[in-house]
């Protein structure tokens, strides 16, 4: 069976040219990614394809699923800025996709052909009228909506340098989540929906929402999906007593965090749950 990392992130060169051309955020400075959240030193040396295949087969993954990141801010932009980087990243994304079968992925925004789906930043859910073309789009083609937190603000002065990726974006993920559970599950209940990192912790929200009158029940979807990337055991362990194996996905985040800890969590569970993690739920909802 295929192994799957569902969560990993590449930039294309063509991408990476187009964000050194730029002035504004988001934009490449030398050896530092600027956005509107700060400053970020990066090495694009994790963005190459060869370097991102000899990393899968050390962690005995088949197959990585490429997104672009929402993070960058891109929505943020002029509408001809943000189609014109997105396209930067599709074509390189296509070209890559021919050459190799180590990597699949989804198109930002849109559905794309040749694409397994499409991601979306988690403030999209929070306006399903503004979601619908896409949404429709998706359930119509039977495709898989990867939902990734958006970018946030500068980190002020007075908190830490990790507050934003720490208690934002998870607060984020788990808006996007409860809102998808409150009115975007019945609008379009054959979609299948993956969110990243567990939803923010968005499950462990459910026994409060069960004493707002919330039918907790509804989040026992089949066709509603956690990835776990930069969660470990007990977050993970949370998430299968509450849902079952088979609403988990393996995914890593990978380059922007180490997947080593998430992914010696997951197989630490055994094989069963490994499997099912990293093979038959990626399948189901890349099918």
């Amino acid at each position: 069976m295929t192994t799957y990392d569902l969560h990993q992130h590449l930039w294309p060169a063509g991408f990476v040219t187009a964000l050194r051309e730029r002035t504004s955020p988001p934009q490449l400075a030398g050896d530092e990614l600027v956005t509107c959240e700060g400053r970020f030193v990066l090495d694009l040396g994790d963005h190459d394809p060869g370097k991102r295949v000899r990393g899968l087969d050390a962690d005995g993954i088949d197959v990585a699923v490429l997104s672009l990141q929402p993070s960058l801010g891109l929505e943020r932009l002029a509408a001809d800025e943000c189609s014109a980087l997105e396209e930067a990243w599709v074509d390189g994304i296509r070209a890559l996709l021919a050459e190799s079968t180590r990597f699949a992925a989804f198109s930002p925004s849109v559905l794309r052909d040749g694409f397994r789906g499409v991601s979306l930043g988690s403030s999209m859910l929070l306006d399903l009228d503004r979601a619908a073309p896409v949404l429709d789009a998706a359930a119509a083609a039977d495709a898989v909506v990867f939902v990734h937190p958006n970018a946030g603000l500068e980190t002020q002065a007075d908190r830490p340098a990790w507050w934003e990726w720490v208690v934002d974006y998870p607060a984020r993920m788990q808006e996007a989540y409860v809102m998808w559970l409150a009115k975007g599950r019945q609008r379009w209940p054959s979609l299948k929906v993956l969110f990243a990192m567990l939803a923010g912790g968005g499950p462990f929200q459910l026994e409060r929402l069960a004493r707002q009158g919330l039918d907790v029940r509804s989040t026992l979807d089949p066709n509603t999906f956690l990835e776990v990337s930069t969660h470990g055991r007990r977050a993970i362990e949370l998430c299968v007593e509450t849902f079952g194996v088979g609403q988990l996905a393996y995914g890593s985040d990978t380059p922007v965090v180490d997947p080593q800890p998430t992914l010696e969590a997951v197989r630490g569970f055994g094989d069963a749950v490994t499997h099912v993690l990293q093979s038959d739920t990626p399948g189901r909802l890349l099918a």
